[in-house]
């Protein structure tokens, strides 16, 4: 895990506690098919972290007992991790929502040719990433081909049902920028998407996400080393809109690391900053299946802003 890079240390964020807990996301692992040069995690081929199978019945122990309704699955890809259908079924089983955050491609490699159909059965709502409709920006920041891996990918999943209407199988894009900037307006990107992936490929889905990029990790280290760093937390700091804090994620979910630690965001955990600022330090989810969350202080950093910059990201796209 990468040191905390030095704009994160302090803040000027403004204080913010929690909701009533509705949504469990779950990181799975830092391996992945692809390296993306927006990815926060860090995630890659050569990464081996992956949440093991005592770790994810813990999960499912606290879904059970705190009644959480959606469980978000993210990674890394989170379908590398060895254990991933089991959790899906147990999950299900229980009728609790499940979102898988897939990036398209591994829909195609080698070994997970079943997936797509998996989903399906399980009603699996997707989130995939699609951060252009345009060949050329999508291969230049996820890797050459990917492009035609996606689409392929999204051709099989419109064909098992997602997309289409009246289905009950969620398909979502997510967009993020090429660069150190503020993602368009969500609804008018979202039309220009649907018309080009439908006109030009017969492609369908249901909602587009809009995300700002978070200046950690790979992305963070990428603007550092181009001189970019504090002219876009500049950015993020004067596009802050108050409105936004009321609809923050992390008000109304929890991360939890491969490793079965929690943080009060994705971002946070790949920051390694503890939950409600805990003194003592890391806290396990099984530790929390008696302590109340609501009310609770929410960690805070200059990351933050990116959430609040403009209309706002969440995984669930803009805010406003």
């Amino acid at each position: 895990m990468h040191k905390p890079l030095p704009h994160m240390e302090q803040t000027d964020f403004p204080a913010i506690t929690r909701n009533t807990l509705e949504i469990l996301q779950v990181n799975l692992g830092y391996r992945c098919n692809l390296s993306c040069t927006h990815c926060h995690v860090n995630a890659g081929p050569k990464r081996t972290e992956s949440m093991d199978k005592a770790a994810i019945d813990q999960v499912l122990d606290f879904i059970e007992k705190e009644n959480i309704r959606t469980l978000d699955l993210t990674g890394g890809a989170p379908e590398m991790n060895p254990h991933f259908k089991y959790l899906v079924k147990q999950t299900r089983a229980m009728n609790v929502t499940v979102i898988d955050r897939c990036n398209l491609v591994i829909l195609q490699e080698y070994g997970f040719e079943d997936l797509a159909l998996f989903l399906a059965d399980n009603q699996v709502v997707i989130t995939a990433s699609l951060p252009c409709y345009l060949q050329d920006n999508v291969d230049k920041q996820r890797g050459k081909g990917t492009f035609m891996s996606s689409l392929a990918a999204l051709k099989k999943l419109n064909r098992f049902g997602y997309g289409q209407p009246d289905s009950g199988l969620q398909l979502n894009l997510v967009y993020n920028p090429q660069d150190a900037s503020l993602p368009p307006e969500q609804q008018s990107l979202e039309q220009a998407y649907k018309k080009h992936l439908s006109e030009d490929y017969g492609i369908v889905f249901n909602k587009l996400f809009t995300l700002t990029n978070m200046p950690i990790q790979r992305f963070g280290t990428a603007l550092a080393r181009k001189g970019r760093l504090n002219s876009y937390m500049q950015l993020l700091k004067d596009s802050y809109r108050s409105e936004n804090l009321d609809s923050v994620m992390c008000r109304n979910t929890l991360s939890v690391d491969w490793q079965g630690y929690v943080y009060d965001c994705d971002f946070n955990q790949m920051l390694q900053l503890p939950l409600g600022a805990n003194p003592d330090g890391k806290t396990r989810l099984s530790d929390l299946n008696c302590r109340p969350l609501a009310g609770s202080p929410i960690t805070v950093g200059q990351h933050c802003y990116g959430c609040t910059a403009g209309q706002g990201s969440s995984c669930a796209g803009a805010l406003s």
